[in-house]
């Protein structure tokens, strides 16, 4: 499309704003609108994420991916940096070490060796070197562990804000509103119309909707395989400072946790926790089952680490966000085959926030030149699962 296009991305979240943001980097100067409905993000998914950032992946696509969004955090803070905002995504590369039990081992083994040919930087550590590494961690049924060091976490709302400052500070305008329908010209999408009826026109309308994104393209007249599926986190209090710091650790049983760090001295020593159900069912759900931190979360984080099972290990919080699914857990990227000028940028199955600059990044290339240069991101267009061409990638958790 001509760079001096109207381009209408639904969707204000750190996926949307990505897009917007690396649009205007690429030499888009055309007008560039942002619809978000609710401008304190207090539901985003970005907003309420876990904030890991992993190369960890078995696919080349992903590990692409998440290759590109490492080397654009551990920069971020300067390059997002704007007159009157200073981002701190306080990016802390601990790594990320997955613990392997016999019954994962041979998996993981063929894993790794696919990652380090695909350029992924992971080290398989023997339990010497777990020992080592983890003190006063249970490691009784733990073959080996595959860490990659650079690897980490950070400040998801700080991401979410420094996109944000950034896009607008290159032009993007923002539009608080909630898009109701999609305008069609013979069997093109043109624009978008709003709550209060307002029309706006565009040569492309990018579908960045997040969990939502189902029910925006259905106003296409387009059935796309994205359901929100509600995730649970939560925050406890550990009863003494950690003598060291934590990687993001990942239990065979899938439960993971990272350090929500002290700001002063004062400050509690944290953990965040996480743990996927994959019987989760679809749906808006935003409401928190307290009950899962004793059923499904604290056994397993007490039994790796005994020092931890202690009444003194406080619940602090808790509290569901959700995954914008689809059936094979990797995203849709491009432009849909039935609805020229409709882009999608969704469905991203719990690792948008890690992948978000490159998508920003290939989303930017289609939308401008309809191909995808910085990776190549074929696999994931959204015409896959007509054809039955799901892409595979067994190091989701």
């Amino acid at each position: 499309m001509k760079t001096s296009g109207t381009i209408i991305i639904v969707g204000g979240g750190v996926i949307g704003l990505s897009i917007a943001y690396h649009l205007r980097r690429d030499g888009h100067d055309g007008p560039l609108l942002v619809i978000e409905r609710d401008p304190t993000y207090a539901r985003a998914s970005s907003s309420l994420a876990m904030g890991g950032v992993r190369q960890q992946f078995s696919s080349a696509v992903n590990i692409q991916l998440a290759r590109y969004g490492r080397r654009f955090y551990s920069e971020f803070d300067d390059a997002m940096r704007v007159p009157g905002h200073q981002p701190r995504v306080d990016f802390r590369s601990r790594g990320y070490l997955f613990l392997v039990d016999e019954a994962s081992s041979e998996r993981f083994e063929s894993r790794v060796e696919r990652q380090r040919a695909l350029g992924a930087k992971v080290e398989r550590l023997d339990l010497d070197m777990l020992t080592d590494r983890l003190p006063g961690v249970r490691l009784d049924d733990i073959r080996f562990g595959v860490f990659g060091a650079d690897d980490g976490y950070l400040e998801p709302r700080e991401v979410l804000s420094g996109f944000r400052t950034a896009a607008a500070a290159l032009g993007a305008e923002f539009v608080q509103a909630e898009v109701t329908d999609l305008l069609r010209r013979s069997d093109r999408i043109v624009g978008v119309e709003l709550t209060d009826g307002t029309r706006l026109s565009g040569d492309a309308v990018v579908n960045a909707a997040g969990p939502f994104a189902a029910r925006l393209g259905a106003m296409a007249g387009i059935q796309l395989p994205v359901q929100p599926v509600r995730q649970h986190l939560f925050r406890c209090a550990l009863p003494t400072r950690w003598p060291y710091r934590f990687p993001v650790l990942v239990d065979p049983t899938g439960v993971h946790w990272r350090h929500d760090d002290p700001v002063t001295e004062s400050d509690p020593d944290r953990l965040v926790v996480a743990c996927t159900r994959l019987d989760e069912p679809p749906g808006e759900n935003f409401e928190c089952d307290f009950s899962r931190w004793e059923s499904d979360f604290r056994p397993p984080l007490v039994r790796r680490v005994p020092a931890l099972d202690s009444a003194d290990l406080v619940l602090v919080e808790g509290w569901a966000g959700l995954y914008a699914m689809t059936p094979d857990h990797n995203p849709l990227l491009g432009e849909h085959p039935d609805a020229p000028g409709f882009f999608l940028a969704n469905g991203f199955s719990g690792h948008g926030l890690m992948i978000a600059p490159a998508v920003g990044k290939v989303m930017s290339e289609l939308i401008r030149t309809g191909r995808s240069d910085t990776v190549d991101v074929s696999t994931l267009d959204p015409g896959r699962f007509e054809r039955h061409e799901l892409v595979h990638d067994e190091a989701l958790i």
